[in-house]
């Protein structure tokens, strides 16, 4: 399997740890360990003093997955198979797909989402928004672009990059539609948890649709990215015994460390999303101010939920030259579309770091300079 380079990963590697500002950053700010440590109930504090580095059990720490089967309806630790976030993506691809599949998937978005599936030799339809309605994904495109060669459909809710969220009407649409076909769902939901009205929050794919396999991890809504733990869900046994047993072939364990403050964060989850959220909301408030101040340059469509916004640019030179002259010349690190194989005329930020607004004032230091 041979695979295209991951644009997203190579932009950011070349400016994500040497940039002075970050305002693309689709994490939220992470703690010290010694903060995390530091919450720990008496059960994961002696796990941690007790804690033996070697190999940790395939399917992941036991009482973690009891803690993450609890963030669903219905899901038991046996339907979690732990993961590294991107490690999912992978074994979930490899063990649902054949070359010559069709698959439908949210696009523009993270490109492992649509990218292996066109490396194993699937057809790949991108299922794009209405950026008029608001980044809106109309269910009717998927009917429409059904096959008998369907075999799997990728959705990704809350959006990235868009912060775009469907009604739970909507979402069930989509279950519905690949129910009728015998389809797949592969639900990416690493931001699920981050909606600014918690009214909005969707039920997951694993709940709703026996044949769906939700991911989540510690990286974007827990602010553990450090940490390398994620999962995935699905009540379908028989796949789940099939992603495991394709676990072997990948990291076939994960990191006795990162287990137990995987278990920390999660069981204070609440304390973290609540901060998480005040951050977006404050950096939110920020850029739209930004944005009014300076008509022309930026477009904003209100993300709905998660840690990320996606704005029209208004630059002749593009989002790609614009972008690549702001971190090159004031250390202010934007995403422009060409990452996300989106066209050139749209940046994402990244509202969820405690520094955002210092990376604004930079910007704006720089905007003022080339207009000087």
């Amino acid at each position: 399997m041979k695979h295209e380079e991951f644009r997203l990963e190579r932009y950011m590697s070349q400016y994500e740890f040497s940039a002075r500002h970050l305002l693309a950053s689709s994490d939220c700010e992470s703690y010290p360990m010694a903060e995390v440590v530091s919450w720990a109930d008496d059960e994961c504090l002696g796990l941690w003093e007790a804690l033996w580095l070697g190999y940790t059990e395939s399917p992941g720490l036991p009482q973690l997955r009891r803690e993450i089967a609890g963030l669903y309806h219905g899901v038991s630790p046996d339907d979690v198979l732990e993961v590294v976030p991107e490690e999912g993506v992978l074994i979930a691809m490899t063990v649902l797909l054949e070359p010559g599949d069709h698959v439908i998937a949210t696009h523009p978005g993270y490109q492992t989402l649509h990218g292996i599936a066109e490396a194993l030799g699937c057809e790949v339809t991108y299922w794009e928004p209405d950026e008029e309605q608001g980044w809106r994904f109309d269910p009717a495109f998927v009917r429409r672009e059904l096959r008998p060669s369907t075999r799997l459909i990728v959705a990704n809710f809350p959006h990235n990059p868009t912060g775009y969220l469907p009604t739970a009407a909507e979402y069930q649409e989509l279950l519905d539609i690949a129910a009728e076909a015998g389809a797949y769902v592969f639900s990416d939901e690493m931001y699920r948890g981050l909606e600014r009205d918690p009214a909005t929050r969707l039920p997951s794919a694993a709940e709703r649709y026996d044949k769906a396999v939700a991911l989540s991890g510690m990286s974007k809504t827990y602010s553990l990215p450090g940490l390398r733990v994620g999962w995935l869900a699905t009540r379908d046994r028989e796949l789940s015994a099939r992603l495991a047993a394709y676990k072997d072939y990948t990291t076939i364990c994960a990191s006795a460390p990162g287990e137990i403050l995987a278990l920390i964060g999660l069981r204070e989850r609440e304390r973290i999303v609540a901060r998480n959220l005040r951050t977006i909301t404050e950096n939110l408030q920020k850029l739209e101010a930004f944005a009014a101040e300076r008509p022309g340059l930026l477009n904003l469509v209100r993300p709905r939920a998660g840690s990320i916004c996606f704005a029209r640019l208004g630059a002749a030179e593009g989002a790609l030259a614009f972008c690549r002259r702001l971190v090159e010349e004031a250390g202010v690190l934007l995403l422009p579309a060409a990452v996300f194989d989106y066209g050139d005329a749209h940046v994402r930020f990244g509202l969820g770091r405690v520094a955002f607004g210092e990376g604004l004032e930079a910007f704006a230091a720089w905007l003022e300079r080339r207009r000087a």
